[in-house]
C-alpha cells in the first residue's frame, strides 16, 4: 500500500491500475470509479490497522477489455506493471507506471476506429495568432498550423481531435474560444516556451533546425508542436521512432471552408440521427489508411489546378484500365492497417501475428510494384518509383517467424525450426522427451523384471517409477524411494532426475529463447518504420484514386474541367447524397447552374417550400468541392472555376446555450462570409433575415444581395434562395442579378413539385400546402387560407400592419355564428354525416343523401 501510495501521488489525476499477482487492482476513489464504469464488483479491505479501503480488481488478461471502457468513459488511466520477475525477488516486487493511457494517446485497437485518425491536438494562444498540431501516435501522423482563431477553429472541427491540450491558464480562454465540445488536459506554464520546444522537437527528430520541415517562421505553431512532443513523454511513451516528420498545413494550398460550411453541407456528420453525409457515400475504400486520407481530402480540398488535374487524369486512367484497377483493388484489400502495424515496432506492441501481417502486406507492395512497373500514367509511375518493399527485412521475417504464429510471444511457437540451433536442440528434448522416457521405463522393466512398472510425473517430485507392492521385492538398491501408497511405492534414479531437469528445463528456454529472438527480429525491423510508413501512405492514395473511379463507374460520375477563369457551369447536375438516398427505379432531377463575374453573378432563387432549394443550392457546392478533391462529378459536365473559398449560411439553429438566438446565428456566419470573400469565393445563402421580423429581414437580405453586387469588388458566385418574392425586384435594378425558381404543377388543392429549375421569381412559398402535408387539423388550414387571401387582396399599396389590423379574428366569426339561423342546420348536417358508412354507400344511397343535405340547406 505504501508503493501504491507513492506511485499514486505521481499521477493524482488519473485512475491507477495496479498489478498485484495475476490482478489488476484499484483502491480507494479509484476503485469507486472502476466499480461503476466497468461494472466490477466493490469490496473494502482491512489496511493492516482499524481503517479500510475500497477495493476493485480484474484479472490482468482482460486489461484491453477493460482499459478502453475505461478511457471511453474520459478517464485518463495510469498502467503500473510489475518491474521484476516475482520468482527472482524476495520481498516486495518493483513496480511502476508501464503506460499512461488517454483519449489523445491511445494505441489499444479496441480504442480505435480503423476509418478515423485519434489525433491528440495542442492549442498556444499567441496574441492575434494561434498555433496548433495534431498527432497520431498509432500511425506516427504529424501535422502543424497557426493562423487566426476561426483558422485554427476549423481545423479543430476537421481534425476532430480525441484530446486537446492547452497551458492552464489558457482554460477559460479556450472553452470561451472553442466550447466545451473538446476533452482538454491543462499543462504547466513553461512547457509553452518557444526555446523548450524547439529543444525538444530537435532532439526527438535528431536535427540541427526545424527548416527542413517547413515550420520556420511558425513559433506558435511550435510551441504547440513541442507541448505534444512533452505530454507522450509526461504520458509514459518514451519510444516515438514512428514520428518521423512534422507536416506543415498551409492555407493557401487548400479550398478553405468555415466550420459553419463543414457542418451545413453534411460533410462528416449529418444533421439527422443516422442520416447520411457526404463521407458516408463517397467512402468506397478498401484499406484502413486510404479511408483516413479520404476523409482528410474531403476537409482539405486542393486549389492549384495542377495537382487536381494529376488526380483526375489518374482517375480517368483506372476507369480505362480496368483489369489494372481490378488487380490493385485486390492487393490493396490484403494489405491491411499497415500504418498502425508499423507504428507499434517502437511501441514494443506488435506481436508475432501481426509481423506476419507486416510481411504479407510488404508482400503486396511487391506484387504492387509489379503492376505498376509499365504504368502509362506518370502520377502512377511516380508513385511506384517511391514504393519500397524492404525486402531485406521481409525475407528474414518469411525465414524466422511460423505461417501461424501465436498471438502472444510468452506462449511459444513462433520462431521456425532452423534458425537457431541450441532452440532447435531445446525442441528435439522438450518433444522427443517422452519417446526417451519410454525407453527408460522398458529398460528398467527387463533389467528388474517388474512388468507393471511405469513412469508418471507429479508436481510435488516431478518424474517417478511406481512399483505395485507385487513387485517391491524386485526394486534395487540405487533407486530412492519418494512415496509409499496403499497398493504401490514411488521411486526416482539419477537418470531419471537428470533427464526431468533437462525436459524441465527445456521448455522454459526455449519460451526465452524465442522471446530473445523475436526481440532481436522488432530492433532489425527499426530501421524499416519510415519506408514501411511511406509504402502506407502511398497506398492510401492510390486507394481513394480507385475509390473515386469505382465511384464514377457506379454512380455515372463526369470528369469535371478545372478552369483558371472564374465561371461555374454545371449541366444537369445532381446531388450526391440525396441521389443515393432514393427508392429504387426513382430517378433525380437533374439542373443546369451558371454562375459568373459577369452576367449571372448572382441568382434569386425563389420556390414552394419542399421543392428542392435547399438541395440544389448544396448541390452547387457539393459539385465544385468534389472537383477539387479531384473526384469526378454527379453532373451530365462541369466547368469550374478554380475557387478559394466556399462559404454556406444554411438554417441555422439556435445557440441558446452560448446565448445567441437564431438570428444572431445567422448575422455572425454572414458577417463572418461578407469579411472573408473574394473573386473566386462561391457562395450560398439559405433564407437570410428569416430570424427577425419581416421588413427588417427583407431589408436585410435586400442589402446583403447589393453588397454582393456593387459594393465590393469581389463579385463572389453567389446563390441566395428566399422566401421573400420581394427580392425578385433586384433582377430590375441589378445587371448581374437573375431570378430564377423551381417549378411546380398545381393539380386541384394540391401541389406537385417537378424539382426543375426556370428563369423568373416565384409569387407563392405554398406553406400552406406543406403544412396540410404535415397533417395540420383541417380547420387550421382552412383559416390560413383565409387570412392568406385577405393578405393577398390588400397587399397592392397597404402596409403588411395594416392588412393584419384588417383581418377579422376567428373569435368574432364563431360568435356571430353561435345565433346564426344555420348553426341547427349544420349540426343536423353533421348529425346526419356521422352516422353514414361510406364503405357501404351505393352510388345511389349518396346521390339521394346529397339531396337531403340540399333539402336541409333551403
Amino acid at each position: 500500500m505504501q508503493q501504491h501510495k507513492a506511485i499514486k501521488e505521481r499521477y493524482p489525476d488519473a485512475v491507477l491500475l495496479f498489478r498485484v499477482g495475476d490482478f489488476y487492482e484499484t483502491f480507494n476513489e479509484d476503485a469507486v470509479i472502476a466499480a461503476q464504469v466497468l461494472g466490477i464488483v466493490l469490496t473494502k479491505r482491512a489496511n493492516g490497522s482499524a481503517s479500510y479501503v475500497d477495493l476493485a480488481g480484474f484479472p490482468h488478461h482482460a486489461l484491453d477489455t477493460y482499459l478502453h471502457k475505461l478511457v471511453k468513459a474520459g478517464h485518463r488511466v495510469a498502467v503500473c506493471d510489475q518491474l521484476e520477475d516475482p520468482k527472482m525477488v524476495k520481498g516486495i516486487v518493483k513496480r511502476g507506471v508501464t503506460e499512461m493511457v488517454t483519449p489523445g494517446v491511445a494505441i489499444n485497437d479496441k480504442l480505435l476506429e480503423n476509418a478515423s485518425n485519434n489525433f491528440l491536438a495542442a492549442v498556444h494562444f499567441a496574441g492575434d495568432t494561434t498555433g496548433v498540431s495534431f498527432l497520431d501516435i498509432s500511425t506516427g501522423e504529424f501535422f502543424v498550423a497557426e493562423g487566426s482563431i476561426e483558422y485554427v477553429d476549423k481545423l479543430l472541427q476537421s481534425f476532430r481531435p480525441a484530446e486537446v491540450v492547452f497551458a492552464k491558464q489558457q482554460q477559460k480562454n479556450f472553452k470561451a474560444t472553442f466550447g466545451t465540445r473538446f476533452y482538454t488536459y491543462t499543462l504547466d506554464e513553461w512547457i509553452f516556451t518557444t526555446t523548450y520546444a524547439e529543444d525538444i522537437l530537435l532532439k526527438h527528430f535528431q536535427t540541427h533546425s526545424l527548416k527542413g520541415f517547413g515550420v520556420e517562421g511558425l513559433p506558435a505553431a511550435i510551441i504547440a508542436a513541442g507541448a505534444t512532443m512533452h505530454y507522450l513523454k509526461d504520458t509514459e511513451h518514451p519510444n516515438l521512432q514512428h514520428i518521423t516528420r512534422m507536416q506543415r498545413i498551409d492555407q493557401d494550398d487548400f479550398l478553405w471552408m468555415d466550420r459553419f460550411t463543414v457542418r451545413n453541407l453534411e460533410l462528416l456528420n449529418s444533421s439527422v440521427e443516422n442520416g447520411h453525409t457526404l463521407l458516408k457515400v463517397l467512402d468506397n475504400t478498401v484499406t484502413p489508411m486510404g479511408a483516413r486520407l479520404l476523409k482528410r481530402w474531403l476537409v482539405f480540398p486542393l486549389r492549384n489546378e495542377k495537382p487536381i488535374n494529376e488526380r483526375l487524369d489518374t482517375v480517368e486512367y483506372f476507369i480505362k484500365e480496368t483489369d489494372l484497377s481490378r488487380s490493385l483493388h485486390h492487393h490493396l484489400k490484403q494489405t491491411g492497417d499497415l500504418e498502425r502495424l508499423v507504428s507499434k515496432i517502437p511501441l514494443r506492441k506488435i506481436n508475432p501475428r501481426e509481423v506476419m501481417q507486416l510481411a504479407r502486406a510488404l508482400q503486396q507492395v511487391q506484387a504492387v510494384q509489379a503492376l505498376l512497373i509499365d504504368t502509362s500514367s506518370d502520377y502512377l509511375k511516380r508513385l511506384n518509383e517511391k514504393l519500397d518493399a524492404c525486402t531485406p527485412i521481409l525475407d528474414r521475417i518469411l525465414h524466422e517467424v511460423m505461417e501461424n504464429p501465436a498471438v502472444l510471444i510468452s506462449k511459444g511457437g513462433v520462431i521456425r525450426d532452423g534458425v537457431n540451433a541450441e532452440l532447435d536442440e531445446l525442441r528435439g528434448i522438450a518433444t522427443k522427451g517422452k519417446d526417451y522416457l519410454l525407453q527408460i521405463q522398458q529398460k528398467e522393466s527387463e533389467a528388474t523384471g517388474i512388468p507393471s512398472l511405469k513412469i508418471a510425473f507429479n508436481n510435488v517430485f516431478g518424474y517417478y517409477l511406481e512399483v505395485t507392492n507385487t513387485h517391491k521385492n524386485k526394486v534395487p538398491d540405487t533407486w530412492i524411494r519418494k512415496q509409499t501408497l496403499a497398493n504401490a511405492e514411488r521411486y526416482i534414479t539419477p537418470e531419471l532426475k537428470e533427464y526431468e531437469e533437462k525436459i524441465v528445463g527445456a521448455e522454459d528456454k526455449i519460451l526465452a529463447l524465442e522471446a530473445r529472438l523475436f526481440d532481436e527480429l522488432l530492433a532489425a525491423l527499426q530501421p524499416y518504420i519510415q519506408p514501411i510508413q511511406q509504402d502506407a501512405q502511398l497506398f492510401a492514395r492510390i486507394d481513394c484514386l480507385l475509390c473515386f473511379a469505382h465511384n464514377a463507374v457506379q454512380y455515372k460520375y463526369r470528369r469535371p474541367v478545372i478552369t483558371d477563369g472564374y465561371a461555374l457551369h454545371i449541366k444537369e447536375g445532381r446531388h450526391p447524397v440525396i441521389e443515393r438516398g432514393l427508392p429504387p427505379g426513382e430517378a433525380y432531377v437533374a439542373n443546369d447552374i451558371t454562375l459568373g463575374e459577369d452576367e449571372q453573378q448572382i441568382i434569386i432563387l425563389t420556390g414552394p417550400n419542399m421543392s428542392g432549394k435547399s438541395a440544389l443550392l448544396r448541390q452547387t457546392a457539393l459539385i465544385t468541392l468534389m472537383a477539387h478533391m479531384g473526384s469526378f462529378v454527379p453532373a451530365a459536365s462541369a466547368e469550374i472555376g478554380l475557387t478559394d473559398k466556399i462559404f454556406t449560411r444554411v438554417g441555422a439553429s439556435d445557440n441558446l446555450s452560448g446565448g445567441e438566438s437564431t438570428f444572431m446565428v445567422e448575422m455572425n456566419e454572414t458577417a463572418s462570409i461578407i469579411n472573408s470573400i473574394t473573386p473566386r469565393s462561391l457562395v450560398i445563402l439559405d433564407e437570410i433575415g428569416r430570424g427577425t421580423s419581416t421588413y427588417d429581414g427583407i431589408s436585410i437580405a435586400w442589402s446583403i444581395v447589393e453588397y454582393l453586387h456593387d459594393m465590393t469588388p469581389h463579385r463572389p458566385k453567389t446563390l441566395f434562395a428566399t422566401h421573400y418574392h420581394e427580392l425578385n425586384e433586384l433582377e430590375n435594378k441589378h445587371a448581374r442579378v437573375k431570378n430564377y425558381h423551381i417549378t411546380n404543377m398545381e393539380s386541384g388543392n394540391k401541389i406537385i413539385f417537378l424539382r426543375k429549375l426556370a428563369r423568373g421569381g416565384s409569387r407563392h412559398s405554398f406553406g400552406i400546402h406543406v403544412a396540410r402535408m404535415a397533417g395540420m387539423p383541417p380547420e387550421l388550414i382552412n383559416r390560413a387560407n383565409e387570412v392568406l387571401s385577405h393578405l393577398e387582396e390588400k397587399h397592392i399599396d397597404a402596409p403588411l400592419q395594416q392588412n393584419i389590423k384588417n383581418i377579422a379574428t376567428p373569435t368574432q366569426q364563431l360568435q356571430l355564428n353561435i345565433f346564426d339561423a344555420h348553426s341547427d342546420t349544420f349540426k343536423q348536417i353533421r348529425e346526419k354525416l356521422e352516422i353514414v358508412d361510406i364503405n357501404r354507400l351505393t352510388p345511389v344511397e349518396a346521390l339521394l343523401k346529397l339531396n337531403e343535405i340540399k333539402q336541409l340547406l333551403g
